[in-house]
């Protein structure tokens, strides 16, 4: 009864306002030709109804991005319900990999919503411009005062959450002169258990972590040097839906950029940037009771990289390259404690010193067929290589595979056309495209890694061959001064697709576990993602915008794809008046009815959540003051979604506040 109390109300509200002031959502996937910022920055999170929520609540604004939850902290990003294996993280086109064998520091851990300038979603092989991909990428840029006015400029940030104590502080600082600008930025969060609905508490949700970001360039004539650096440490984070927790995760990301724009000559600009990246993790069960048999967990990934990309204009043709590849190394271990101290302790490598090199070249040509029509052409070429470098873990694998190599070379292709036609206040596109993608690390490589989703041991397959993808796409836009709404819609089919299957010749490692199995090759899947927006201005003050998702995914034998979503939406209503803003929103999933059994996927119920929001802006002379407060799960309605590992429930009520003082 509550859940079409919350939908009739959401839908009444919706009747009687007929308002709606178009929201420009930054993180939707937006071909411009050119970006010109003017005067200072506007910070994304200063443009939320909640101001310092994570990246993750802000990621998954976007109709092609859900977030697999594993605990209270660090979600897991999915594009067109794909998950990190088949797709790209980077930050400002810094590929960074993930040093956990659980996935529990995805790339977006690392940035702050308070220093996000903007994330980029592409979709399928329109995300290839950093390297092989399959459901597309995600780009997180960081704010620079590159285009800000003249001198110093600062903020200062706190926020508390009364559900799960969430304690936020956080502060930066911007200088720009006529040729020098440098941006710093430092976040700490710290988090207690959190409360499901009805006020159950989720042991093992808490979190710690604090963030520190620095950038810094030097302009001179037309060109541009930039250093860059992340520093991100968590500490005692909770992981509720799986056995361990993290006592440690430290990531270090440095870069450095020279760019410039020539004044004549072939290109109109050209990026150059040469970057380093590591990251520790330790998981460990020591807080945990009644463990069967301790064991810590720690993983190290360490990548340097690089990428030169230049954009020309040839009479109709808009062209642009990327070279680019990395170096990485993955290596993870695992050590168990027998509960007899004269017992010695057993390890093996769950990772084996795994490194990974590649190297690329990215195409593109937009071609101005009219004043109406496009077409973009993209196409990619890389080698890939793979070794093995423990001789330990090399004969660990070669135990299930006796004539394995220790490295394995590969070449990727990619190759997509894009056409687009616009008219008045009509936009179309329809595209294709196919791609191809390497086995993970994990895929490829892991010894007895367990996976508490679906109870079993996992082995990786370094004879599996590369996974490949064909798309289909369509996009239909309508804009006018009051509407904005447009249905996309992408269709993949992926030969050679990469997923665990049983062995039952294998005895598994892990107490408990429900068997073992290896990651094979279907000889295909096909996966749906299809997204509805409708944004309605009703006058200067109100404004309604509401998003439908669904999508559809199976494997050869028929069977379901798991993290598969159902119909899910989202609504919402705002008022912004002056110095004032409220908004109520409305998001739910329906039921869900094509889960799978098969790969440890249980049905999902339908769910409705109301959110409620207000701020004011107080301004004095130069500073200003914004203060947001709201409530979330109005109604404290105990749920999880299909994303939630384990069916971990989310939050329940949860009222906050932000504040957010700028000179």
């Amino acid at each position: 009864m509550k859940k079409q109390f919350i939908v009739s109300t959401m839908l009444l509200i919706s009747t009687i306002s007929w308002t709606q002031e178009q929201v420009k959502d930054s993180i939707l996937p937006v071909n411009l030709s050119e970006v010109i910022l003017i005067g200072k920055p506007t910070q994304v999170n200063q443009k939320q109804a909640k101001p310092l929520a994570s990246l993750e609540e802000y990621l998954q604004q976007s109709g092609r991005i859900d977030m697999i939850k594993r605990g209270g902290y660090a979600w897991e990003p999915m594009i067109n319900n794909m998950a990190t294996e088949r797709t790209i993280v980077t930050i400002d086109g810094m590929r960074i990999f993930s040093a956990c064998t659980d996935k529990m520091d995805p790339v977006t851990s690392y940035v702050e919503i308070s220093n996000l300038s903007e994330a980029t979603i592409s979709s399928g092989q329109e995300g290839s411009c950093h390297g092989p991909t399959i459901g597309g990428s995600l780009d997180l840029k960081r704010l620079r005062s590159t285009y800000s006015e003249l001198g110093w400029s600062g903020s200062l940030s706190s926020g508390f959450e009364f559900n799960n104590k969430q304690r936020i502080i956080g502060g930066m600082v911007h200088f720009k002169d006529s040729s020098f600008y440098a941006d710093a930025n430092v976040t700490y969060r710290k988090a207690d258990n959190y409360k499901a609905g009805n006020s159950q508490e989720i042991k093992y949700s808490q979190f710690q972590k604090w963030n520190a970001s620095v950038i810094s360039g030097y302009q001179f004539q037309n060109k541009l040097i930039e250093g860059s650096v992340i520093f991100d440490e968590a500490n005692d984070v909770g992981y509720p839906a799986l056995p361990m927790d993290i006592s440690l995760a430290r990531a270090l990301i440095t870069s450095f950029k020279y760019e410039v724009a020539p004044k004549s000559g072939l290109l109109n600009h050209w990026e150059n940037k040469l970057y380093y990246n590591t990251i520790t993790h330790f998981m460990d069960d020591s807080k945990r009771p009644n463990v069967p048999i301790r064991m810590d967990m720690p993983g190290w990934s360490d990548t340097y990289g690089y990428y030169s990309k230049g954009k020309t204009k040839k009479d109709k043709h808009h062209l642009l390259f990327n070279v680019n590849g990395f170096y990485n190394r993955s290596i993870a271990e695992m050590t168990m404690y027998p509960s007899d101290p004269d017992e010695n302790a057993m390890f093996m490598y769950t990772w084996p010193d795994v490194r990974t090199l590649y190297n690329g070249l990215y195409l593109e040509d937009e071609i101005e067929l009219s004043c109406h029509n496009s077409l973009k052409i993209n196409g990619s070429f890389g080698f890939h290589q793979n070794k093995v470098a423990n001789e330990f873990g090399l004969e660990s694998l070669q135990i299930f595979y006796p004539e394995m190599a220790d490295q394995q070379n590969r070449f990727l292709k990619s190759i997509s056309l894009q056409y687009k036609h616009q008219v008045k206040d009509w936009f179309f596109s329809v595209g294709s495209g196919y791609g191809e993608r390497a086995p993970s690390v994990t895929e490829g490589y892991a010894f007895y890694i367990f996976n508490s989703f679906d109870l079993f041991d996992y082995i990786g397959n370094p004879n599996l061959s590369n996974e490949k993808s064909v798309e289909g796409n369509f996009d239909i836009r309508y804009k006018t001064e009051k509407i904005k709404t447009g249905i996309t819609f992408s269709a993949f089919y992926l030969p050679d697709y990469i997923i665990g299957i049983p062995d039952d010749n294998l005895i598994p490692m892990t107490i408990g576990a429900s068997g073992v199995k290896i990651y094979e090759q279907l000889s295909f899947a096909n996966l749906i993602h299809s997204s509805f927006q409708f944004d309605y201005r009703f006058n200067d003050y109100y404004s309604w915008n509401t998003k439908l998702q669904y999508s559809y995914g199976k494997d050869a034998e028929k069977r379901n794809l798991p993290f598969i979503s159902p119909l899910q939406y989202q609504s919402q209503i705002q008022y912004k008046k002056n110095r004032f803003q409220t908004e109520l929103n409305v998001f739910g999933n329906a039921t869900q009815t094509n889960y799978s059994p098969f790969y440890g996927e249980n049905r999902t119920p339908d769910y409705a959540i109301l959110n409620l929001s207000v701020g004011y802006t107080f301004k004095w002379y130069s500073q200003k003051l914004l203060v947001n407060a709201g409530v979330e799960n109005l109604f404290d309605t105990y749920y999880s979604t299909f994303t939630d590992w384990n069916n971990i429930p989310r939050m329940g009520r949860n009222i906050y506040i932000n504040l957010n003082f700028s000179l």
